[in-house]
């Protein structure tokens, strides 16, 4: 369970983020929707200790991650690319995630030959760096090492950037059914409206840093607000 408390962010006189109480459920499928500086990767780097909240504060399983690094272990997350080695091959570093949380290689091999659909044979075998791959193949990366562990909370922020129709299409599937098989909590920021409504089983508009609507999402249920908000943005 991830929860929030008077949660507020600053950048000079812009509020970023301001949420009073918010709580995500073990299990939700939770997709952040929102225009340009609505406050969604704000949020992310607030919950992910990348950022320091000027108010409030945040729980992960009841671990505040500021405090302690527990959640760790338990948490994948890719925001951008920032987030990968650049300077290794996406087999090196899948082999160093391998190590560091003590899978063998062969280990590493086996839990790869999950990803083999979303990879499309673009990215393994290629003998390319990560700087060197297409933005589309760094994202596939970046997605993968957040899911290698089999973690039980998964932060993407905007994972449907730079792929193409068939890939996009890969994700929702690799998504809803990491979520069915683990009972693990995704979320997920994206502009892509389509694509978040398939997927999610509740979300979240913000707006100014603020949620203004927690909608859920059985089988589309939020489509026809989400539609009508930004067609009248």
């Amino acid at each position: 369970m991830i929860t929030i408390e008077n949660l507020k962010k600053s950048f000079g006189e812009t509020l970023a983020c301001n949420i009073g109480t918010f709580t995500v459920n073990d299990g939700d499928i939770l997709g952040l929707v929102g225009n340009n500086g609505a406050g969604k990767t704000t949020l992310f780097r607030m919950l992910l200790d990348l950022l320091k909240p000027d108010e409030g504060q945040v729980g992960l399983d009841g671990i505040n991650p500021a405090q302690s690094e527990e959640w760790k272990a338990s948490t994948g997350a890719y925001i951008d690319e920032g987030f990968l080695i650049d300077f290794l091959t996406p087999e090196e570093y899948f082999a160093f995630i391998g190590k560091i949380t003590n899978m063998t290689q062969e280990q590493v091999n086996e839990r790869l030959k999950d990803f083999e659909r979303l990879a499309n044979g673009e990215i393994f075998g290629q003998k390319k760096l990560i700087r060197n791959l297409s933005a589309g193949n760094k994202q596939k990366v970046g997605i993968i090492s957040a899911l290698f562990n089999r973690p039980k909370l998964v932060i993407l922020d905007e994972p449907f950037n730079f792929l193409d129709p068939s890939s996009q299409n890969v994700l929702k599937h690799v998504l809803t059914e990491y979520n069915k098989e683990t009972g693990a909590t995704i979320l997920v920021s994206s502009h892509n409206l389509a694509h978040t409504i398939d997927i999610s089983t509740r979300i979240a508009l913000l707006e100014k840093g603020q949620i203004i609507r927690d909608m859920q999402n059985e089988q589309g249920s939020a489509r026809s607000e989400l539609e009508n908000y930004f067609e009248t943005e």
